[in-house]
């Protein structure tokens, strides 16, 4: 059965064409990043109205990709939420209006849900269960995914997502919109070991995520290093040509190299807190629930939906090598 697939929840206005479930026949993204540029972030109205001059010929040039006609359609799949209200009418008008002419089977999407199963497109694909961590825009949550639509929501950001982060942090560099990819830039000619910014630390069997108060700690030093142009740091600063340097010789790349460590090991320290499960099921007399350990600790990391670049992926695989030796510890406890 061959799928169109319409995303409009924020903005990017996207229509992919999918064939069995597993082959991706077309993927046509617009992206709207030049809009919202200027503004330092998306704003909502611009985002509706491009999606409504946009939508038409992105979903038109998805079927020319896949080599088909509405009439070869088996369904039509559109987000339904969470995203931008005004941008998600746009998507879901247009897809009623399309299933209805075309009599086409229409279903609604939770994004969300999307990024989650988005894993079975893969060529090896986890079993069930497995512990997906999504971070997309907005949100930065963990879930033990039991099943098809069948989700329990293991932890999530209790105030900026890793995204928004990103975003903001760059606004304060004066980098512009979006912040992710320039900072992910920068950050290679930076040393992540020259600053120490504070992690937030919740409690010991918590799986929630908080970058509010690192991306305070990022202001607080930028502004310092403004007023004096002199902040202690914990390494020593590489020459001037390995960073950038903006206003009065803010080390942005530096700051950026340890932003960008600090976000990323807070996602990943699900291993940390697995380890400290363990030790106080040791320590105590009332162990911790084994299975919702059992649960964490059935995926492999390999399953978790978040890297795309070389570097991440070795620490996933350093991570998966000690859940290996701590589920082993747990077993030969139980024994």
């Amino acid at each position: 059965m061959n799928i169109l697939g319409i995303d409009t929840s924020c903005d990017d206005t996207s229509a992919a064409v999918v064939a069995g479930g597993e082959k991706v026949l077309s993927n046509i993204v617009n992206s709207q990043v030049t809009l919202h540029h200027p503004f330092g972030g998306v704003v909502p109205e611009l985002a509706s109205r491009e999606h409504l001059r946009n939508l038409v010929p992105v979903v038109q040039e998805a079927l020319t990709g896949a080599g088909l006609e509405m009439g070869a359609l088996g369904g039509i799949a559109v987000t339904i939420g969470p995203g931008l209200v005004g941008a998600l009418l746009v998507g879901l008008s247009y897809a009623k209006a399309l299933a209805y002419v075309h009599r086409i089977p229409l279903v609604g999407i939770n994004h969300l849900e999307g990024h989650i199963l988005s894993i079975f497109l893969e060529r090896e694909v986890p079993p069930f269960p497995f512990v997906a961590l999504t971070v997309s825009g907005g949100h930065t949550s963990l879930y033990e995914v039991k099943g098809v639509g069948d989700y329990i929501l293991l932890g999530q950001t209790l105030d900026d997502a890793a995204g928004e982060a990103f975003d903001k942090v760059a606004k304060i560099l004066g980098l512009g919109y979006p912040g992710g990819p320039v900072i992910e830039k920068a950050a290679q000619h930076g040393d992540e070991a020259a600053i120490n910014f504070p992690r937030a630390h919740l409690a010991p069997d918590s799986l929630d995520f908080s970058f509010s108060g690192l991306k305070t700690a990022v202001s607080l030093f930028v502004k310092a290093w403004r007023d004096s142009a002199e902040v202690e740091l914990t390494g020593t600063l590489p020459p001037p040509h390995q960073y950038l340097v903006f206003e009065r010789t803010v080390p942005s790349a530096i700051v950026k190299a340890e932003f960008e460590k600090d976000v990323i090991e807070d996602m990943l320290s699900l291993t940390g807190q697995l380890k400290r499960w363990v030790e106080i099921s040791r320590s105590s007399e009332k162990p911790v629930d084994v299975e919702r350990w059992e649960a964490l600790s059935y995926f492999g990391l390999a399953d978790v939906v978040f890297t795309q670049n070389e570097e991440k992926r070795r620490r996933l695989d350093e991570l998966k090598r000690e859940l290996s030796e701590i589920e082993s510890l747990l077993q030969e406890e139980e024994r």
